[in-house]
């Protein structure tokens, strides 16, 4: 609560110094301390409900689908027939309420370690959360990695949709992560994770690269704007146990039907093949990891 100031919310952190994010607030919705983090929910003059956990923003209802419907259509539609998905994290239900919209999903795990951030979602952001109704879903309050550990080859698609790597989602950017994804995958199986900021994160991309290129045949960097991210800009980290898998072209080409009837904001086929092209200074960094 001391972030908010004068009717303003300002969000700072060492992962990126000299530079902070304001929002003006209306009205505190919602504060709590949770075991893991503290949460916050506020409602903003211009975009909407805001979810903030431990003084950083998470999503807001007004940008926060350039971000779900990425981490979710570019692996989903990636794969020839992802029928099992496990999500990892994503307790505000922006990732779940798209990839169950996938006529090709036929079954997903969630395993988010805080109910407190999918019961403040539920409340404060029912337009995301609206996932955690679907019967496709199984929902596991719990440590992915223990749930990881204990299942194995056993799924097509694995989205992490981590906060950044700081405090309860470090470890989230390991080598040793990685591993654990690729155990659960089956043969062919593909994950994509949040992938930070190449204004900001370079190299720690270029080092996640490096290590994810050492477990597995395929690894490419994608990206999407959005505005109340860091610098205005998320990335994606996608992999695949299948050698012949091509994450720049999709394997299924969405309509101008289809993406009408899935309620598509920011993905479309285009967007999908132009979120691999890199700025040059991030391509010349990333082409030598």
């Amino acid at each position: 609560m001391d972030l908010i100031k004068d009717g303003w919310f300002t969000e700072k952190c060492h992962l990126w110094p000299g530079q902070a994010l304001s929002l003006q607030v209306e009205e505190v919705l919602y504060n709590k301390k949770s075991q893991y983090q503290d949460i916050t929910v506020f409602r903003s003059k211009t975009y909407g409900n805001v979810l903030v956990l431990d003084g950083v923003i998470q999503c807001t209802e007004r940008d926060e689908f350039a971000y779900q419907e990425m981490i979710a259509y570019l692996p989903l539609l990636s794969h020839p027939s992802p029928k099992k998905v496990l999500i990892i994290g994503g307790g505000d239900g922006g990732v779940l309420r798209e990839v169950v919209k996938c006529p090709m999903v036929e079954s997903v795990i969630q395993c988010e370690i805080d109910e407190d951030v999918i019961n403040a979602s539920k409340k404060f952001l029912p337009g995301m959360a609206k996932g955690f109704l679907s019967p496709k879903l199984t929902l596991h309050i719990g440590d992915g990695f223990e749930f990881m550990r204990r299942n194995q080859d056993v799924f097509d698609i694995i989205i992490t949709d981590s906060s950044d790597p700081v405090g309860p989602a470090e470890s989230l950017f390991k080598k040793s992560y990685y591993q654990l994804m690729k155990e659960a995958l089956r043969n062919g199986g593909i994950l994509c994770s949040q992938g930070e900021c190449q204004w900001l994160h370079l190299e720690l991309i270029k080092e996640m690269q490096t290590f994810c290129k050492t477990l597995f045949p395929v690894v490419e960097y994608a990206y999407s704007t959005i505005p109340t991210y860091p610098s205005g800009q998320i990335g994606y980290m996608l992999c695949s146990k299948n050698p012949e898998t091509n994450f720049q072209e999709p394997m299924k080409t969405l309509s101008k039907e289809e993406i009408e009837s899935l309620n598509l904001k920011y993905y479309n086929p285009e967007i999908h093949r132009a979120s691999f092209i890199l700025p040059e200074f991030a391509r010349k960094v990333l082409d030598e990891a």
